[in-house]
């Protein structure tokens, strides 16, 4: 059984008396449903499973007045051996987009407050339209993703005191001991190929087969891809498809900002953009924009219509690339991906954790993959994909445009210039 972290957040939301509906968002097959599920038989007496999705009969609970005593009635009714007791249950409502009547209704659940209710699902295939009223106020939220890195160290048995070792290494800038490096950086690329998917991990800490981890990714891709054609509206579904097989082709370049054209020739903003938006909604992936200046506040100096795009999780981008490049990843000949892969991982460990994605890139000239918030100042972030750590974009920056803090990662070890800070790449779940 995988540990996760959401385990502890949704305790802190029991356990808080002012408690509202929650709602648990996350792309399809991240674990929002076995972790709901595992919660609810633990912490209560009675657990109501309302699955819009495996059963569309449950719809119908919706169709009518969505006031508490008609829902009380409904759901009686419908779903089998169902126990309402104030103050003992906990009603979820699973894959909710398949139900916008139902995202109303907390409104009216959370006002009650005498049943507990959690609501799970992606906004896939959500028509805006068909949502009476949305249930401002009434309801909490929390993002879920695929295993973050120290979800996959718990998975591999690597234990929290040693974990806290490497943050002690990491807070005081002091090199991590020869063996637990090596052995990080080893996790590491193991996470850049298995990536998060708890279906794809389970197999991995169980088999640690790549064979076997590589045919559940690509299932889930197709999985995706099956999603696009289930939700996507009308034309879009061509549309999302094909930003979405045209990730690994924008990843492959040197100056990797998204360009329309890539996806089809002549493409444009007005054609795409909303395909891209959908394809961030279902939680597929993260855009990262450029910065107009290197500066606080980030949010800003952003430019909304410059910006890469990265997979949310990095083992599903492996799984679309070339058959080889998984071994090439432990091997560490990355091809024409050159650093890219390791980009859209520590993109996706800063997603993971919370923070908005930018870099900043001037005239085709140079660029910074990262800039984050760090000790009050805009701080310059360099992947490197290698122990090799010469930046002259890294030098460009900091020598002209003000930026006082910089960061490489690297799969060196730990270091520190005067303005420059060096970690190994895994330590990038600190930052």
């Amino acid at each position: 059984m995988l540990k996760r972290k959401i385990a502890d957040e949704l305790v802190r939301w029991k356990n808080n008396p002012d408690r509202l509906c929650l709602l648990v968002k996350g792309a399809r097959q991240v674990g929002k449903t076995y972790s709901i599920d595992l919660f609810a038989r633990e912490n209560y007496r009675h657990y109501i499973e309302i699955n819009f999705d495996a059963n569309p009969a449950y719809l119908a609970i919706f169709d009518g007045d969505l006031d508490v005593e008609t829902l009380i009635k409904q759901i009686s009714l419908r779903v089998p051996n169902a126990e309402l007791v104030r103050g003992e249950t906990l009603i979820f409502l699973d894959e909710i987009q398949n139900c916008p009547r139902a995202r109303t209704a907390l409104k009216f659940l959370a006002k009650d407050r005498r049943f507990d209710v959690i609501a799970s699902g992606s906004m896939l295939g959500i028509n805006y339209k068909d949502v009476p009223s949305y249930p401002v106020g009434y309801v909490d939220s929390i993002d879920m993703y695929s295993l973050d890195f120290e979800e996959l160290l718990w998975a591999n048995s690597v234990s929290p005191e040693s974990i806290a070792d490497i943050r002690n290494c990491f807070e005081k800038k002091e090199p991590v001991p020869p063996a637990m490096h090596d052995r990080m950086m080893e996790l590491f690329k193991e996470y850049i190929v298995v990536g998060g998917m708890p279906r794809v991990v389970q197999e991995f800490v169980t088999s640690h087969n790549f064979a076997n981890v590589l045919r559940i990714q690509k299932a889930i891709i197709n999985d995706y891809a099956d999603d696009i054609a289930r939700y996507a509206a009308g034309a879009e579904k061509a549309k999302a498809r094909a930003c979405f097989l045209s990730i690994p082709k924008h990843l492959s370049k040197d100056y990797k900002k998204f360009q329309y054209s890539l996806v089809e020739k002549g493409g444009t903003a007005r054609k795409f953009g909303g395909s891209l938006m959908w394809l961030y909604d279902a939680g597929i992936i993260n855009f990262c924009y450029n910065l107009g200046a290197p500066e606080l506040p980030l949010e800003g100096n952003a430019q909304s219509d410059v910006f890469k795009v990265y997979m949310r999780d990095t083992g599903l981008l492996m799984a679309m690339l070339e058959d080889g490049s998984q071994t090439d990843i432990i091997d560490g000949d990355l091809g024409i991906y050159k650093g890219a892969i390791y980009e859209n991982i520590i993109a996706d460990i800063f997603g993971k954790a919370g923070k908005k994605l930018y870099y900043f890139e001037k005239n085709n000239r140079f660029e910074i993959d990262f800039f984050i918030r760090r000790n009050k100042t805009a701080a310059a972030v360099e992947v490197k994909s290698a122990e090799n750590t010469k930046s002259k974009s890294l030098n460009t920056v900091m020598a002209n445009y003000g930026v006082k803090h910089g960061i490489k990662l690297s799969a060196k070890n730990v270091g520190k210039t005067e303005k420059v800070e060096s970690f190994p790449l895994y330590m990038a779940m600190f930052l």
